[in-house]
């Protein structure tokens, strides 16, 4: 076990060693390497900052409102049938916006339910088995410059809606 402490506390360093290594071995001018990417990602976050705020802004707003609570009782009618907690409709829907915001709900329902319980373990599952897809596509999309996105969000909600019928399949056989 003290082995992987070790490890894990000491990948990271080696990582950088080895990457630092690399590039002297190679003859490259390693700190003005790494002083152009650091500007480069310092342009990246100024950049996207518009819609980082934009998007904090909106998750904010729709728990704010109580528009969470009024989604999750509308959509309770059809999520019953399909064996689908009605209290993980407001995580399910903000995960695909924010997932720090997913998260905080998240801790919600853990204080609520116990982390132990069926919810919070189908909750814990599901923010891992799905993605930030409206996060995702509006801060890559704008970044690179893409106006015609395709078939990006239909394929992204068809994987979350598997990744959440995953996450109640795999709980449901935990518990």
């Amino acid at each position: 076990m003290q082995f992987l402490q070790f490890i894990s506390q000491a990948i990271i360093p080696i990582v950088i060693f080895l990457i630092v290594a690399y590039g002297l071995l190679n003859r490259q001018n390693v700190y003005q390497d790494f002083l152009k990417g650091a500007k480069d990602g310092f342009s990246t976050v100024i950049s996207i900052f518009p819609t980082l705020v934009g998007l904090m802004t909106a998750v904010g707003i729709l728990r704010a409102s109580g528009f969470l609570d009024f989604l999750s009782e509308l959509l309770k009618r059809i999520a019953g049938p399909l064996h689908f907690p009605a209290e993980l409709i407001p995580v399910s829907v903000v995960k695909m916006f924010s997932s720090s915001a997913a998260t905080g709900l998240l801790l919600d329902l853990f204080k609520t339910h116990g982390t132990d319980s069926f919810l919070g373990l189908c909750a814990s599952i599901m923010m891992s088995c799905t993605e930030t897809i409206f996060y995702t596509m509006s801060i890559y999309f704008m970044h690179v410059h893409i106006k015609k996105t395709r078939f990006t969000l239909s394929g992204a909600l068809f994987a979350t809606a598997f990744g959440i019928a995953a996450s109640i399949f795999l709980a449901s056989s935990m518990v």
